[in-house]
């Protein structure tokens, strides 16, 4: 069903309420839209003062994503990631 059915379902002060709060809604996800853009702007100027440092970005990433694993899944993950290169001969 359309929004315009529902609205038309409603009697007025029904419908300019729910006009109110979607319109609510629609101004705070556009409101967080721009603070995402600007956050995701921040972090590719600090990534690319890394890299003018002479850090590899793509493991300054890795190290970021690991970070945020729990303990026990860190370690899971490394005890998989040595296995397969043991497996491979690379150690």
């Amino acid at each position: 069903m359309s929004a315009l059915g529902v609205a038309e379902r409603t009697n007025g002060s029904k419908a300019g309420f729910a006009v109110d709060h979607l319109r609510s809604f629609i101004e705070r996800v556009e409101r967080l839209e721009e603070e995402k853009a600007a956050l995701s702007a921040d972090l590719r100027e600090v990534y690319s003062e890394a890299k003018g440092s002479g850090f590899d970005t793509k493991i300054m990433r890795q190290v970021v994503r690991l970070r945020k694993l729990d303990k026990s899944d860190f370690q899971e993950r490394e005890a998989v990631l040595d296995l397969y290169m043991s497996a491979l001969g690379m150690r």
